[in-house]
């Protein structure tokens, strides 16, 4: 099968699909036994993300239990800093920690070694597309640029990116700085992926809605567009889906200003909002993520009102966000389910 002809791949051209092709961000993660009896094996995260044996096992797990449409793989968005060399952990129980941004620290910042640096997730890529089964759209990504930096001004993340929001109000060019390092990390990063094997790509901006006008313009938009730009320079054919988390109301300036093939909406998008858009792009989303917690009826009518809102375009089911570690697998089974029985 060809790549433009997955369901996927043929929403982000512009087509209606009913019922719609459905996948879930983070759909590799701790809500499964599964996924939690292979993390095991690894000694910290990165390790993790950078084993193909264990990357492609967690990412084809959720296509074996459910058979969602696409696959997406899995690895983190700080793989991109640690590759060209910014110092990246992670911590049991606070996540990940980067060091302190400074003009000597992006001084020593090499694009050089990111190539061989991922090189094991570009295997993993490579092994899930002969893996996969001929139907499955598998998804490449990266974290936006903002998203990233967001972590490496206090060094771990804090309420609302306050530190972050401060130190790029401070120091512009300081943040500039590592922003355009990211840029160029990451339009290389995604060219490796789409000729590994990935159908389309995704990119992940979970801060954006904490920024300004002005602020999402510099920080989110523009960097974006050259990710855009670059990667379609190279691969004139390449689909990219963006995901500005809580900028429904910026959407039509995302579009318009980064180039991006579909958009992601958060579960606080008004309905209007991503019906207006849908109109422009092939959308997706925005169930709730706490309904697949809750499960019940909080469930079957968040996804029956999702159903009934955008069927009359391009529209590709999935959370307004990442499944978390507390819901519960039966609930997956049941949004599945109702989703594919349109």
């Amino acid at each position: 099968m060809e790549s433009k002809d997955r369901a996927v791949m043929r929403v982000l051209s512009g087509e209606k699909i009913w019922p719609p092709p459905i996948w879930m961000m983070r759909q590799a993660g701790r809500y499964l036994p599964e996924y939690r009896e292979v993390r095991a094996k690894a000694k910290n995260f990165l390790d993790f993300c950078y084993s193909p044996d264990l990357a492609t096992e967690v990412t084809l797990q959720p296509i074996r239990r459910y058979g969602f449409d696409a696959s997406i793989l899995f690895s983190d968005i700080f793989v991109v800093p640690d590759a060209i060399g910014y110092p990246v952990r992670f911590e049991e129980g606070r996540g990940p920690v980067l060091e302190p941004l400074s003009s000597e620290l992006i001084d020593r910042l090499e694009q050089d070694r990111a190539e061989d640096h991922l090189k094991p997730v570009i295997e993993t890529v490579s092994r899930l597309r002969a893996e996969l089964p001929e139907e499955t759209t598998l998804l490449g990504f990266c974290g936006a640029c903002w998203t990233v930096a967001c972590y490496s001004v206090a060094g771990h993340t804090t309420q609302d990116q306050v530190a972050a929001r401060v130190g790029a109000y401070k120091d512009p060019d300081l943040m500039q700085r590592f922003i355009d390092e990211l840029v160029t990390a990451s339009i290389s990063y995604l060219i490796r992926q789409l000729d590994a094997g990935a159908d389309a790509l995704q990119i992940f901006d979970t801060w954006a809605g904490v920024l300004d006008d002005a602020g999402f313009q510099r920080w989110c938009i523009e960097p974006t567009r050259k990710i855009v730009d670059g990667v379609k320079a190279a691969r004139p054919g390449a689909k990219i889906i963006g995901f500005p988390k809580a900028s429904s109301a910026r959407m039509d300036a995302y579009i318009k200003g980064t180039g991006v093939d579909a958009v992601g909406f958060d579960w606080t998008a008004p309905d209007h909002r991503a019906l207006e858009i849908q109109k422009q792009v092939p959308i997706q989303g925005n169930l709730d993520p706490m309904r697949l917690v809750a499960g019940g009826k909080a469930l079957e009518d968040g996804v029956g009102h999702i159903l009934k809102t955008f069927d009359k375009g391009p529209f590709i089911f999935n959370l307004g966000h990442g499944v978390t570690p507390d819901a519960d697998p039966e609930n997956v089974a049941r949004m599945v389910e109702m989703v594919k029985r349109g």
